[in-house]
């Protein structure tokens, strides 16, 4: 039996880039994609909260999926598709229209947001998913979001459900239920960090890679400082994963995408910053620190 999860590095969550007047981008949104497997991610997410997918009209999800399959297709990638709903009958559909199209590694699903069934209610939730979804399955853990927090024992049940590959863990603490779901890992289960503050202390203690929308902007970076932990080099691992720390905490600085987005089109690599109500666009300054520190690219020598 292979012991090693199938979902190791980084993920770029990817945003959706949009034109001054709010439609779709489709070729920017291409792009990043591209741009984001030729500089070392393990694949993308699509759907993602950073993805505004709230948002996005159905024809408009079927098109971002599209996208990122031909992408993750040409560079031999994984390609992670969000489903968000508390309706389990709902998701259940979601996930078998995914199957059907084929080319998806995995969905990214969120403990049941709002209704906060409980913990056993999420565990029943993703039994219903993972029995009838047709689709390998990870769970998000973001309880802020959700208003509900996972024990380590319910993480323990959901790893050992048939189907459920792993989890994006994003708890926005290093606290004791991370310390016990890294200190003892099912077979094949993925940890992967979700909080991009503190991504690297979260690798360094066993998480085998991370869903990051920081990577949106400095992509390479991030791929190196997994790959630095995973290699054992801890003294460079340290001294990137604080720089890039520093960045994260910038690009979060107002409500996640808008920075990232106003720094990709600073870059000109996305036609404008527009984000779609409820979201306003990011200040200029904040805007302004976070390309300050996206465009200081790393200089860390790395060990052969």
């Amino acid at each position: 039996m292979n012991l090693d999860p199938i979902f190791n590095g980084l993920y770029v969550p990817l945003v959706t880039p949009f034109t001054t007047d709010l439609r779709l981008a489709p070729d920017a949104l291409a792009r990043l994609a591209e741009e984001a497997l030729s500089s070392g991610a393990s694949g993308l997410v699509a759907l993602g909260t950073t993805a505004e997918s709230a948002t996005l009209t159905a024809e408009e999800k079927q098109t971002v999926v599209r996208i990122c399959s031909a992408a993750c297709r040409a560079h031999s990638a994984q390609l992670i598709v969000g489903v968000g709903t508390n309706d389990t009958a709902t998701a259940i559909t979601s996930l078998r229209e995914l199957e059907a199209a084929g080319d998806v590694a995995a969905a990214l699903v969120p403990a049941p947001p709002y209704i906060r069934p409980g913990e056993a209610g999420t565990l029943a939730h993703f039994t219903a998913l993972a029995e009838h979804g047709g689709m390998p399955l990870i769970v998000y853990d973001i309880p802020y979001r959700t208003g509900q927090t996972l024990s380590a024992g319910t993480i323990a049940g959901l790893s050992r459900l048939p189907g459920v590959v792993g989890i994006k863990h994003a708890t926005g603490v290093i606290d004791a239920t991370t310390v016990e779901l890294l200190g003892a890992p099912q077979p094949g289960f993925a940890v992967l960090g979700g909080d991009d503050v503190v991504i690297s202390p979260l690798v360094a203690a066993g998480a085998h890679g991370g869903i990051i929308a920081s990577a949106n902007v400095r992509t390479a970076d991030y791929a190196e400082l997994i790959s630095l932990w995973h290699r054992g080099f801890a003294a460079p691992a340290r001294r990137l994963g604080a720089e890039l720390a520093r960045l994260s905490t910038a690009l979060f600085a107002e409500p996640n995408p808008t920075v990232i987005k106003g720094v990709l089109h600073a870059q000109e690599r996305i036609p404008s910053p527009a984000v779609r109500l409820p979201l306003l666009a990011a200040s200029t300054s904040t805007v302004h620190r976070a390309a300050l520190l996206a465009g200081s690219r790393a200089r860390h020598a790395s060990p052969v």
